[in-house]
């Protein structure tokens, strides 16, 4: 009997097939004493396993390319922490076994985290992953990971470590559907790069058995159990007609009257322009600096190293729009040069423009090389700030981009409430803004954007969230200024018609969802936008308010009487 469950839909498309379950290793290794003349050798164990993991974790980054390396590289950088490295040594010189002194070193790494409400906690999918990987090796037992299987299926699992999630293969892992995670968790992203089909935030799904038939709809979040045949061939249906419009929209983002909304695409580094301009990106409206600072956390990269992975970026783009958003350090991506290491709460302490204000050199050294990077170039160049707060921190920012010399636009992110409700005062000071709604809802609803037990508040259907959309746009429009959409919330194609309408002049997203939105987009008039967005705002919820802008783009809608 066909049943409807609804998780949280990350990754646009449609999945049929068996379930299959994520293997896992054995998560905890028998409590054992060695005696002492043994630790130096367990020491050595664990050293080997700890270098091996790492290696591993970087092999599959290379040959997963884009975004995911830079991802699995941090992941590699988390499994040699130096300090986890000498709380493992510690605990075996005190009589732990190899394996019980890792898994033990990780619980109280984890333990820490989870108390100091911390924004990492977040990526604690990320830890389980490093430890299972380095227990398994040290107890023989396979590595955690996708299963085996001739034939395509559905994958299910409590939560995807970005190991796993970035080299899926997507001729076998027709879609995924996770227990945890959120709307923009890092396995979330990379389903997106890879245009799996994938739901996040479905309690219960490890309780489907193996070998049940489900149909996963990304973009509903809807999962059909057992589905009927007729519910397979509506959706199947859905599917072919949404590839056909897919192949038949192609040129600039806009609306069907004409209405110019330029689609750009969010990159992490050279390895993801590809994919970009395969998929038709105007431009980038987000350039993720902070994973070239990452490949080494100790110190920042040279000049030269920067202005080389620059350039490659800009060089993609001729006459294009490209906007860098200078280095987002702190919270999940801590880096020891820079963020400070005894925060208790580093999602509201030091980070984005705090830490590089406290840093001017870091600050200085990136903005001289984005302009020598563009120099001769017949690009676009845009440089926005992290973690804006008010007009002072716009201010800072624009006079350290004069003081570097840099010839481009300066822009603020909207990340923060403050930025939103303040944005005109803002805008003195700068030339654009580009609203980071991944962020901006966190720090709305006091609900950590990793945690799949608050995804509701995640949802960027809020109504509250447009509502600071809105104002943003609006501040913007009264200066003559322009004002973007960076975040996760740019890549769902109904919602991209609502940010529209609400006044955002561009969508900047993974290079994936491209194609649904200009799709999308060309099927109705801004007219048809703007309602769809005050209808969205008048709602009193996220499922309300996508349920209206669905009624009014569908011709269903009629207003409330007064």
């Amino acid at each position: 009997m066909e049943t409807t469950l609804r998780g949280v839909g990350v990754s646009h498309g449609v999945a049929i097939g068996e379930v299959r379950h994520m293997g896992t290793a054995v998560l905890e290794p028998p409590a054992k004493s060695i005696p002492a003349e043994e630790a130096e050798r367990e020491q050595g164990r664990a050293r080997q396993a700890v270098e091996a993991v790492a290696a591993d974790l970087v092999a599959r980054g290379n040959l997963a390319g884009g975004e995911a390396q830079h991802v699995l590289e941090a992941q590699a950088m988390m499994a040699q922490d130096p300090e986890l490295m000498s709380d493992v040594d510690r605990r075996i010189a005190v009589g732990s076994t190899a394996e019980r002194a890792v898994y033990d070193a990780f619980a109280a790494y984890r333990a820490l985290l989870a108390n100091a409400g911390e924004y990492l906690a977040g990526r604690v999918a990320d830890l389980d992953d490093v430890r299972n990987r380095i227990v398994a090796r040290l107890l023989g037992v396979p590595m955690p990971g996708v299963p085996d299987s001739d034939e395509p299926y559905v994958l299910i699992a409590r939560d995807l470590a970005p190991a796993d999630t970035a080299l899926l293969d997507p001729t076998l892992v027709l879609g995924f559907v996770t227990e945890e995670g959120g709307p923009t968790s890092h396995s979330a992203i990379l389903a997106r790069a890879l245009g799996v089909p994938a739901v996040v935030a479905l309690p219960g799904a490890g309780e489907l058995a193996e070998g049940t038939v489900v149909a996963v709809d990304g973009s509903t979040g809807e999962i059909f159990v057992d589905p009927s045949a007729e519910k397979r061939t509506e959706m199947e249906a859905a599917a072919a007609a949404r590839k056909a419009a897919l192949s038949a929209s192609t040129g600039p983002g806009a609306t069907s009257d004409g209405h110019k909304v330029p689609l750009l695409a969010n990159v992490g580094g050279p390895g993801d322009v590809p994919a970009a301009v395969e998929a038709g990106a105007e431009g980038v409206g987000l350039f993720r600096t902070e994973f070239l600072f990452l490949d080494d956390s100790k110190q920042a990269p040279s000049e030269e190293k920067q202005v080389a992975a620059y350039r490659a970026v800009l060089e993609a783009f001729p006459e294009g729009r490209v906007v860098v958003r200078v280095l987002d350090a702190g919270a999940d991506k801590p880096l020891d040069f820079l963020t400070p290491a005894d925060e208790p709460n580093p999602a509201l302490g030091v980070r984005g423009l705090r830490s590089l204000l406290d840093h001017p050199e870091v600050l200085r050294t990136q903005l001289t090389a984005l302009a020598k990077a563009a120099e001769g170039l017949p690009v676009y160049l845009e440089v926005m700030a992290p973690m804006v707060a008010d007009r002072l921190d716009a201010k800072a920012f624009a006079d350290a981009c004069r003081e570097a010399g840099l010839q481009a636009k300066f822009g603020a992110m909207v990340e923060i409430p403050s930025a939103a409700l303040r944005a005109r005062s803002i805008l003195q000071e700068v030339e654009f803004l580009s609203l980071g709604t991944n962020d901006l809802a966190q720090y709305t609803f006091a609900a950590d954007r990793q945690v799949g037990a608050v995804s509701r508040l995640q949802d960027p259907w809020q109504p509250a969230l447009l509502d600071l959309v809105a104002l943003s746009a609006e501040a913007a429009r009264a200066e003559g200024k322009s004002c973007g959409v960076c975040g996760e919330a740019a890549a769902d194609p109904l919602l991209a018609c609502v940010l529209t309408g609400l006044g955002v002049t561009s969508l900047s997203m993974g290079a994936a969802s491209i194609p649904y939105v200009r799709a999308t987009l060309a099927k109705y008039t801004l007219a048809q936008c703007e309602r769809a967005a005050n209808a969205a705002r008048s709602a009193d919820s996220a499922d309300e308010a996508r349920s209206a802008a669905q009624a009014v783009l569908s011709g269903e809608w009629t207003s409330s009487p007064q």
